[in-house]
């Protein structure tokens, strides 16, 4: 397997000789449950209170049973779709292992006039189903995890992706900017709760229908694949300084999710607009880490631990420390995704003016525009309560 392809060209990939793909058995969370050096009592407390009797609620704002309560909820249908088979057959379902909640679909495949006409029927579908964003490349080998984890076995097993899926299609659903605002906090942890439901709800239903068609589709989410090096070679966005996929729509709030299909499809293009060179001049997020776990220099190919991606020149965080604060503070952090310029409501046309122009010579300009005018304090979860509902 050549390591460098054509298409690096296009997504700014700089692959060396050394690039090894990624065995999910060393993904720090997975790590949680066998590294000495990650396994710990709070790792397990961290864990275990995303259910309602294990919260470690208290009177800290952001970290109230009420805060725990609605983090719980919105992870809720994920966690029921993911241990659907967890004990019988050692699966968990979007996260070590792909989705198969699925019907048998039509025994012929529906004849489509075109690629055009199919993929625009895809994306009609999708646009119903209420999906966020939607991309498609082919099926690249090494974003394909060399192995998957077993959780029963604390080894490695093999990808069950099937041959004979030539595309890929990336969706992804963004997480509330409201939320977000008041990183760190239990609460704020509903934003990647809702992010995963809703991405379980929808693959689930956008991979049906593909069945339904008379194609093969496995959907999949963090398991089998890493997901930001195919979101980028789908066109959805670009790899910030935060090591995560920003897109001109959500910035960097989103959750993605794939599906391996055989249906015929017109591949997307990757996409720039000028975050890499932003990044190159930002350190917002690096400042702001408090276990300083993201770099604030140049990208580089070092790999601080078993935890990184190898052979590839890129921004790389620093998995352990983050992961540490993470069990430290029981909630997820998110601080990056809160303190990025990226982190807009892009619905406002200020917003997109200044996407845009942060792409071009004037930058700089942006960026101090945006230190200097934008708050990036934390807001309190008092404060998000007691906002009015839209819905009055």
């Amino acid at each position: 397997m050549s390591a460098q392809k054509p298409i690096d060209a296009k997504t700014g990939f700089d692959i060396t000789d050394e690039f090894e793909r990624f065995d999910q058995r060393y993904d720090v969370f997975r790590r949680s449950d066998w590294d000495p050096e990650i396994r710990s009592g709070k790792a397990k407390d961290f864990f275990a209170g995303h259910h309602m009797p294990n919260a470690r609620a208290r009177k800290t704002d952001g970290f109230r049973q009420v805060d725990y309560a609605l983090r719980n909820a919105s992870w809720h249908v994920s966690n029921v779709i993911r241990d659907l088979r967890s004990d019988s057959e050692d699966r968990k379902e979007g996260f070590l292992d792909t989705f198969t909640a699925h019907e048998e679909g039509w025994p012929e495949q529906y004849p489509f006039d075109s690629l055009e006409d199919a993929t625009e029927n895809l994306r009609r579908a999708a646009d119903v189903m209420g999906i966020g964003l939607l991309g498609i490349c082919k099926y690249d080998e090494r974003w394909i995890y060399s192995s998957r984890y077993s959780e029963q076995t604390q080894q490695s097993r093999p990808v069950e992706i099937p041959e004979g899926l030539p595309n890929i299609i990336v969706i992804g659903e963004p997480m509330d900017f409201g939320l977000i605002e008041t990183v760190p906090s239990a609460l704020s942890g509903s934003a990647t709760g809702i992010g995963y439901t809703n991405d379980t709800v929808v693959l689930l239903m956008l991979t049906q229908y593909i069945r339904n068609l008379g194609y093969r589709a496995v959907s999949s989410m963090n398991d089998s694949a890493l997901a930001i090096p195919l979101a980028v070679q789908a066109g959805l966005g670009e790899v910030g300084r935060h090591s995560m996929l920003i897109t001109e729509e959500y910035g960097p709030r989103l959750r993605l999710g794939k599906i391996f299909t055989d249906m015929p499809l017109v591949i997307d293009e990757p996409k720039k607009f000028g975050v890499k060179e932003f990044c190159d001049i930002c350190q917002r997020c690096s400042s702001a880490c408090p276990p300083k776990a993201i770099p604030a220099g140049p990208p580089a190919r070092d790999a601080y631990s078993v935890s990184n991606l190898k052979g590839i020149l890129r921004w790389t965080t620093w998995a352990e420390k983050c992961f540490k604060f993470w069990v430290g503070q029981n909630s997820d952090c998110s601080i990056c995704i809160r303190v990025c310029p990226y982190n807009r409501d892009f619905s406002k046309w200020r917003n997109r003016l200044w996407r845009w122009l942060a792409g071009t010579r004037l930058r700089k300009l942006m960026l101090m525009l945006d230190i200097w005018f934008r708050k990036r304090g934390r807001l309190p979860s008092a404060a998000w309560w007691m906002r009015r509902s839209s819905r009055q």
